[in-house]
């Protein structure tokens, strides 16, 4: 039910073209998307408390930064689909390149909390694994 909505909530913020819908690297990008979500929601409940010393947990930030992050995965990806000349394609291919970087250094950083959550990280990490393959490829196709 979860995917389903997160999924309506995408198409109706961008217009989606039908070839752009049927992408391997867009699905990928919809799947971290929610997996991301939901790790940070999970380890929103373990980070949100002040430690002892009345100071917060630094790491809730590194939670919010993957939904940002893989929230912009899927405009970036639209972009360079849609862009016609090559200069700018490779902009945006650049900037979908430090998102996936900037993403998987998060996940590391997360992996370092004090929090359950933090398990579920390497799924995710996996993820990002997959879809760099799949960028790769997608890349020598535009």
């Amino acid at each position: 039910m979860c995917l389903i909505l997160m999924k309506i909530v995408i198409v109706m913020a961008y217009h989606i073209p039908k070839h752009l819908a049927d992408l391997p690297i867009y699905h990928k990008a919809e799947e971290i998307f929610v997996l991301s979500r939901s790790i940070a929601s999970y380890l929103h409940q373990d980070l949100c408390g002040l430690k002892p010393d009345g100071s917060e947990d630094n790491n809730i930030y590194f939670s919010g930064d993957i939904i940002q992050q893989s929230e912009s995965l899927v405009p970036e990806i639209l972009k360079a689909e849609q862009e016609r000349h090559t200069d700018n394609k490779h902009k945006h291919i650049h900037a979908l390149n430090r998102l996936t970087q900037t993403l998987y250094r998060n996940c590391r950083r997360l992996e370092r909390s004090h929090s359950d959550g933090k398990d579920f990280i390497p799924i995710l990490r996996r993820e990002l694994k997959n879809f760099k393959r799949l960028q790769r490829s997608w890349m020598l196709s535009l």
